[in-house]
C-alpha cells in the first residue's frame, strides 16, 4: 500500500543544460576568434553535468590541448568559476585544500575555462586550449558572446 504523504514525493530535480545547437555555435565562434588571433586551438563545451556537448579541434592545435580544453570546460561547469580565478580563490583556503584540489583529475586552475550562465543558472562550461591563457579566455568569451551568454 502506498503512503499518501510520500506518493507525490519526487526524488529528482530538473537541471537545465546547454543544447546542441548553441554549443556548436559557441565552439565555432571560438575558432573564428582564434583564427583572427592567428592561433590554433581546441575548444570544448560541456553541459551542466560535465558531459561533452560540442568540440572542435583546429588543424595544428596541440594534441595535449584536446584534453586540457575539455577539462577546462568541465572545471568551469562543475564549480561555476572561471578557471583563471582559481589561483586567487585558493588563497582563501587551507594549505591542504590548495594542495589537494589541484591534484584532482580533470581539475584545471589556469585561464581558458568559463562557466555558461543563463538567467542565473549554470547550464555548462566552455574551455579553450592552444594559445596563452589570455588568448584562450578571449576565445571562450567570443564563444559565449556569440550565443548571448555570460560567464
Amino acid at each position: 500500500m502506498t503512503n499518501p504523504e510520500t506518493a507525490a514525493a519526487s526524488y529528482s530535480v530538473t537541471q537545465r543544460v546547454i543544447d546542441a545547437a548553441p554549443a556548436t555555435e559557441a565552439v565555432r565562434a571560438s575558432v573564428a576568434h582564434a583564427t583572427s588571433l592567428g592561433i590554433r586551438i581546441n575548444v570544448a563545451v560541456v553541459d551542466a553535468g560535465g558531459n561533452l556537448a560540442a568540440f572542435l579541434r583546429m588543424p595544428g592545435a596541440f594534441l595535449h590541448s584536446i584534453d586540457i580544453a575539455i577539462d577546462k570546460a568541465y572545471t568551469a561547469a562543475s564549480f561555476g568559476l572561471p578557471t583563471s580565478q582559481w589561483h586567487a580563490a585558493l588563497q582563501t583556503h587551507s594549505e591542504a585544500v590548495r594542495d589537494g584540489i589541484v591534484r584532482r583529475p580533470r581539475f584545471v586552475a589556469f585561464g581558458g575555462g568559463l562557466p555558461m550562465m543563463e538567467n542565473g543558472q549554470r547550464i555548462g562550461g566552455i574551455g579553450v586550449s592552444g594559445g596563452s591563457e589570455e588568448q584562450d579566455e578571449a576565445c571562450a568569451q567570443a564563444g559565449l558572446a556569440a550565443i548571448g551568454l555570460s560567464s
